[in-house]
């Protein structure tokens, strides 16, 4: 089955932002007229739900709601209601500008990408040409009878589909771009360059750069991307905040937000134009600063800084993910480290002496065992006495490919294991080839990790993935593909319980952000985040998860999304 594209930017703009008959603003409420999952244990449901001042007054029986004559209400209309959805790991602003540029998801060969860049190039004349969203696993041209491995975009076909134009093209996953003959001459990128450490760039029988940069090489084009405008920056953020909304995330915890766009973040919080929560993880170039600063929070906990994000490694797709062996399908290379231990040291052992949380991207086994022994040294290299906040609450990002003899970190640390159950359902396209059978046993471990007693926290990892919270759901409960397929090799014993997807969602990422107290559940006290969907995830057929959608979104008891 293929699912039509749920969202666009003129649709959002006319159905985002939409508050029925009740009044702009209002943060006291009655909801009722749906199905109510509290996010408790064991299921525990309820029909209505009161809202005063933004938090939950009462959740029970209809007909047990006290007096509250003047108080509007909102009818659900048969939808059901869940604790308000956060996206566990995203990027906001890239989400936003995947609105703004070129944007090649969903493209489904060469042929088909070069065609819509053809297209922007036509119709957007001038300036450099920046995309995002093509990934090659799937493409005819990529297929395995050619024998010819992964067919990644070259500056070849770039420059066939815009003439002379600076283009990037950036992986879907982030990890790579391609550039143009003419933004490679633009960056003086030729056979004699060296690339930087943690990076590669391709190159030809002739010696000559392809044009596909890989992790850390990518930086040696970054200075040709036009977004620093901070009218258009401020735009891309509002995009963001509209598609996130829409799709019914509540919060977002922003993996690899720029330090540099933090003030403009908090600005745009204290000025409403930040209608969901976003809990930022900083790049590491503002790992100083918010040490010395402390934890940062502005309108009310909207936006919350309290965490820095390094890199270990880079994606399984383009195999920068670090394995200890080699790839199967490539067996020169074993991936690539970001870091090393005596650079990151010193910052782990500074987020400890300063109460700031951690967060490492990992995807390889060895770039996951190797943070792992990292956070073990610094936690031993500094005194309790001298942690800021002993409860750390340390993360990994991703966490796809683990040694099962290395599930015991996560347990006994702890970490926080934050992954992506879309990445799984894509990846296994692919996964057996770069892995072999063996490693495949710790690949997107979902169930094992939950069974050992780790938090595990759901994201979307968009604009990577699309960023519906209906297809993360359905692939951590289902773990099949969107059209239905699982291969023999990918390990269904995996998936989780519907009522473990729900947490993954709700509470465990309200924990990884320090907010179970507030966040998570439908409870009384707590603040009032819901998300409602046209389905019920807890009952429907799966095959049925992904066809549903998001009907409304409350933060702190106001509607900021309602679809009619």
């Amino acid at each position: 089955m293929t699912l039509p594209p749920k969202s666009s930017l003129a649709a959002l703009a006319a159905l985002a932002l939409l508050g029925g008959a009740l009044p702009a603003g209002a943060q006291t409420m009655i909801l009722r007229g749906g199905t109510i999952h509290t996010g408790l244990a064991g299921d525990q449901t309820a029909e209505a739900v009161l809202v005063r001042d933004g938090r939950i007054a009462f959740v029970g029986r209809a007909a047990d709601l006290p007096p509250a004559p003047d108080v509007p209400v909102l009818d659900l209309k048969g939808a059901t209601l869940f604790p308000g959805f956060t996206d566990g790991h995203a990027h906001l602003d890239g989400i936003g500008w995947r609105e703004l540029t070129l944007n090649l998801e969903g493209s489904t060969s060469v042929a088909d990408a070069m065609a819509r860049l053809t297209a922007w190039a036509e119709s957007h004349p001038d300036g450099p040409i920046i995309g995002r969203g093509w990934i090659e696993t799937r493409w005819p041209e990529s297929a395995p009878e050619l024998g010819q491995g992964p067919r990644f975009l070259t500056a070849a076909d770039l420059d066939a589909a815009a003439p002379g134009r600076i283009v990037l093209l950036g992986r879907a996953d982030g990890h790579a771009v391609t550039a143009s003959s003419a933004a490679l001459a633009a960056a003086r990128i030729d056979a004699a360059t060296v690339a930087p450490s943690g990076g590669e760039i391709a190159k030809g029988p002739d010696g000559k750069p392809t044009g596909f940069l890989l992790d850390a090489a990518m930086q040696l084009v970054a200075g040709l991307r036009p977004q620093a405008d901070p009218a258009a920056l401020r735009a891309a953020y509002q995009a963001g905040f509209r598609v996130e909304a829409a799709y019914g995330w509540t919060g977002v915890h922003f993996m690899s937000a720029p330090w540099k766009d933090i003030p403009l973040l908090e600005q745009m919080a204290e000025a409403g134009e930040a209608p969901i929560r976003v809990y930022s993880a900083v790049t590491p170039d503002g790992a100083e600063a918010l040490y010395a600063s402390g934890p940062r929070s502005v309108a009310d906990g909207r936006i919350i800084t309290r965490a820095v994000k390094f890199y270990a490694d880079g994606a399984l797709g383009s195999r920068g993910a670090a394995l200890f062996a080699p790839y199967s399908d490539a067996p020169e290379t074993t991936g690539l480290m970001q870091t090393d231990t005596a650079h990151i040291e010193p910052l782990l052992q500074g987020a400890l002496r300063s109460g700031i949380q951690v967060a490492f991207h990992a995807i390889g086994d060895r770039g996951n065992a190797s943070v792992a022994d990292w956070y073990d040294q610094a936690m031993r290299a500094v005194p309790k006495t001298e942690w800021k906040n002993p409860d750390l609450r340390w993360r990994i990002e991703h966490a796809q490919i683990l040694r099962p003899s290395d599930y015991h970190w996560f347990a006994d640390l702890p970490i926080i294991a934050s992954m992506q159950p879309s990445h799984a359902i894509g990846d296994f396209h692919f996964a057996p080839a770069r892995l072999g059978e063996q490693r495949l046993n710790g690949a997107y471990a979902w169930k094992s990790l939950v069974d050992l007693g780790v938090i595990v926290v759901g994201g979307s990892d968009s604009p990577v993935e699309r960023g519906d919270p209906l297809i993360e759901f359905y692939a951590a409960v289902a773990r099949r593909d969107l059209e239905g397929f699982q291969g023999p090799d990918w390990r269904p014993e995996e998936a989780v319980s519907r009522e473990t997807a729900l947490k993954m969602f709700t509470l465990w990422p309200a924990y990884a952000s320090f907010r179970e107290a507030e966040l998570g559940t439908i409870e009384v006290g707590k603040r009032a985040d819901f998300t409602a969907f046209d389905i019920d995830l807890m009952t429907v057929p799966a095959a049925d998860i992904p066809h549903g959608h998001a009907v409304l979104t409350v933060v702190d008891g106001k509607v900021v999304y309602r679809r009619d």
